[in-house]
């Protein structure tokens, strides 16, 4: 459970199931989701869980009473526990730390005074622990002090249950990337000259600048002549005659191709933002997001051969332009680490930011949705019921006036739904991932992304009249919950060094 579920959701689950009730049944469903090996790696993997530095191995863990052994000792190593302490241990609880014991993924230690129990207790553990030599068990969630604890080298920190509860199961995330061995972050003259041997984020700036160019030219393309000779040359019929089809056609089109042409440039937004601000400092879920968008946007030019078979040059060259170039930024697993994090804020800051990032994966998912169902339409019927009460006519009609109308309108409306998932993955990605104080390259990214995604839909919607609320109703709700989402975070992702911090 990450912190931007644990900490908006907390109150509410708190009312219903209790405090206590509510906190067990978060590490019990962690606990069943991490149970086997496969879904220890799925939620590592979805969360992007950092690997501990050498430094830290078996330095940094958590210390759980008894009753909680169980489910600590499968959730809390995924989260990035190197260790587990259960205690005190009587002579009762011997059998259910050995049950916890079964199958650990990282090294059980069990407190106990008696040396009985200790006895007992020693075939089932990896230590019995007697005493505190060498041991810090932290009460305060606070980052910086659990570094200060973990500057002596021979000194184990154990986060005890009421800083899990206050500061949320990320704490041990935040503990390894502040930990993290970090160098300078490069500039642009450290690239060289040499494009052999450029590093991975130049190729990812290539990408998103082509996106943007490529974006911007199609915008300016819809806002003149609208169609291009091969698209005349395969409908058959020019601008002129579309329009004497029927008069609503053009700005139709028009308003697939505008809204294509914006989510264009969003996706070049998102992924320049990830090179400069996540490749460049070798952030490796930078790397993810980026190839996981991608591996969806770009293969969605073959979208043509389930919709007539119509193909675009253009966005073919665009495509051939700038796949190698994408493979090129996503090939090398990422190096040394260069990110820059600063120290914890004030707590209210961080939690409204939590909230903030909830919204806005909330807002990314939908997106993603929105995608799927446009790239559906555009395999299937094509048009919706609002485009036919916007054109008014039917398919059937335009069918007859011009067999290619269909598959035509199918490849605008089809790539559309391939870009939207592209775009959607980034910013839900992007949005899960890298929520960080201080990373104002996160704020700025995804408020360009926005602006570049909505308002040009929002506007050619306004401008050809097609204003059916039902069929606006998702954008309004996008731009209704990116807008919270980036007021709750601004504080927090755009702080400043030496700026609000504890």
């Amino acid at each position: 459970m990450p912190d931007w579920t644990y900490h908006p959701l907390r109150p509410i689950t708190a009312r219903l199931l209790g405090p206590r009730r509510s906190e067990r049944a978060a590490l019990r469903l962690l606990a069943t989701l991490t149970s086997g090996p496969a879904g220890a790696r799925a939620v590592a993997a979805t969360f992007a869980h950092p690997v501990a530095p050498p430094e830290l191995a078996g330095r940094l863990g958590a210390t759980v009473p008894v009753r909680h052994a169980r489910d600590a000792v499968r959730a809390l190593p995924v989260q990035g526990a190197g260790l587990i302490e259960v205690g005190p241990v009587t002579m009762a609880d011997v059998p259910a730390v050995r049950d916890a014991a079964t199958g650990r993924r990282c090294p059980v230690w069990a407190r106990t005074a008696d040396p009985e129990v200790a006895t007992a207790l020693a075939p089932y553990v990896d230590r019995v622990v007697t005493a505190d030599d060498g041991i810090i068990r932290l009460t305060d969630p606070d980052i910086e002090v659990a570094r200060r604890a973990l500057a002596g080298r021979d000194v184990v920190v154990l986060a005890a249950p009421a800083v899990l509860v206050a500061a949320g199961p990320g704490w041990f995330q935040r503990v390894i990337e502040a930990e993290t061995p970090t160098g300078p972050v490069p500039g642009p003259r450290d690239a060289g000259s040499d494009p052999r041997r450029w590093p991975a984020w130049v190729w990812g700036l290539l990408v998103g600048l082509g996106m943007i160019g490529g974006g911007t030219g199609a915008a300016l393309i819809t806002l003149g002549p609208v169609l291009l000779w091969y698209d005349n040359a395969y409908l058959g019929m020019r601008r002129e005659q579309l329009a004497a089809l029927n008069e609503r056609l053009v700005p139709f089109l028009q308003h697939d191709r505008i809204t294509m042409a914006g989510t264009m440039i969003a996706i070049g937004i998102l992924y320049t933002g990830l090179a400069w601000g996540g490749l460049r400092q070798n952030w490796p879920w930078a790397r993810r997001s980026l190839l996981v968008s991608g591996a969806v946007g770009f293969p969605s030019i073959l979208y043509f051969l389930g919709t007539g078979g119509f193909v675009e040059p253009l966005h073919a060259a665009v495509t051939i332009v700038l796949a190698p170039m994408f493979v090129l930024a996503v090939a090398r697993p990422p190096g040394t680490p260069r990110w820059r994090l600063l120290p914890d804020g004030p707590e209210p800051e961080r939690r409204r930011a939590l909230t903030g990032q909830l919204l806005m994966i909330v807002t990314g998912v939908g997106l993603l949705t929105g995608g799927v169902v446009v790239s559906t339409v555009g395999f299937t019927d094509v048009f919706v019921a609002t485009d036919l009460g916007f054109l008014r006519t039917h398919a059937g009609h335009l069918i007859e006036a011009n067999p290619r109308l269909l598959p035509f309108v199918a490849h605008d409306r089809a790539g559309f739904g391939g870009a939207l998932i592209s775009a959607a993955l980034a910013i839900t990605t992007l949005s899960m991932w890298g929520w960080r104080r201080g990373s104002r390259w996160v704020w700025w990214t995804l408020a360009g992304s926005a602006a570049a995604g909505f308002l040009p839909a929002v506007a050619v919607h306004m401008v050809i009249g097609y204003t059916d609320a039902v069929h606006l109703a998702p954008v309004y709700i996008g731009i209704a919950l990116t807008v919270a989402a980036l007021t709750l975070s601004r504080r927090y992702l755009c702080a400043r060094p030496g700026v609000g911090s504890s």
